[in-house]
């Protein structure tokens, strides 16, 4: 993808939001264009929309915003809303297929933060650990849904002309935006894994953080009593004019103080940034920069 296909992504995207009467506050419109120019880029494979607005008029105004964005560039073609209980994402399919393989094949580890536990530890999962084999049972019915090779008939884009071709012959209109949604919440049901694990999981977090539904409230207070670093992956936009390029923030998580001591020197802090990186190197045109910024957080209520 050109820098002249960035900027098309970008008309689009605002075309889109007023021709749906979708009024974002300018916060929440720039925190959409990051996320969506990092899906169609590829540097993310699912981004979590907790802004725009609530349920269900949010799931509504993702649905008609991609449905028009789709109608008017090929850029967007491979974006989908995914829906999991009450929370709500943008997904870039085929990525989405290559992470959930990644995951199955341990490419990268992933560390996870026991909050079962107080102090809270920092541990691997394996098949012996009932989390442990619940999200691998999770993880591959994601893969039926993104089948690395081959694409699920119902999760390509429709042809819309033959759709309005069947569609005449037919009193039930053709609802495409149907063809958008992606509904998963049934894959949490009948497990111990809760959405704060399924998230930092999607969210490509390297950290995730790990408790059973049974220990919801020791996990909160032994999180919301502990010290903890705020990691930040900043980004700057590749700019045809001459202004000084504008720091925005790709991704957050959080880690307890205790368990990263070392700040952007841990190890696993290291390895994420550098996958980060090369993945910036595909697409400099869009990204003139980015790294990492490490924060300290005071105790404080969190909700899990």
């Amino acid at each position: 993808m050109e820098g002249a296909e960035v900027e098309e992504s970008l008309k689009v995207l605002d075309a889109s939001l007023s021709h749906i009467k979708w009024r974002l506050k300018s916060h929440s419109k720039r925190r959409l264009q990051i996320d969506v120019l990092a899906l169609c880029f590829e540097m993310r494979p699912v981004v979590m929309i907790d802004y725009g607005g609530k349920m269900p008029e949010l799931q509504e105004n993702l649905c008609s915003f991609l449905e028009h964005s789709q109608k008017a560039s090929p850029i967007f073609e491979q974006l989908r809303v995914m829906v999991i209980d009450d929370m709500i994402y943008l997904i870039h399919v085929k990525e989405m297929a290559k992470y959930v393989s990644s995951s199955l094949s341990s490419e990268v580890e992933l560390l996870f933060v026991d909050l079962d536990q107080d102090p809270p530890k920092m541990i691997t999962l394996d098949d012996k650990n009932l989390l442990g084999m619940q999200l691998t049972s999770i993880q591959k019915l994601f893969s039926l849904y993104f089948p690395l090779e081959g694409m699920r008939n119902d999760l390509l884009p429709p042809d819309r002309t033959e759709l309005q071709a069947d569609s005449k012959s037919s009193s039930e209109p053709i609802d495409f935006r149907s063809s958008l949604l992606i509904d998963l919440s049934s894959c949490m049901h009948d497990t111990e894994v809760t959405v704060p694990t399924i998230n930092g999981w999607l969210l490509g977090y390297p950290i995730v953080y790990l408790f059973s539904k049974d220990h919801i409230g020791d996990a909160i207070c032994n999180l919301s009593t502990k010290f903890l670093r705020i990691y930040k992956i900043l980004v700057s936009r590749q700019s045809t004019s001459n202004k000084e390029p504008h720091l925005e923030e790709l991704m957050s998580f959080s880690v307890p103080y205790e368990l990263s001591m070392r700040g952007s020197n841990e190890p696993w802090a290291k390895s994420f940034l550098a996958r980060l990186q090369s993945k910036r190197e595909r697409c400099k045109h869009t990204w003139s920069s980015l790294r990492m910024e490490v924060t300290e957080c005071y105790p404080q209520a969190i909700a899990l």
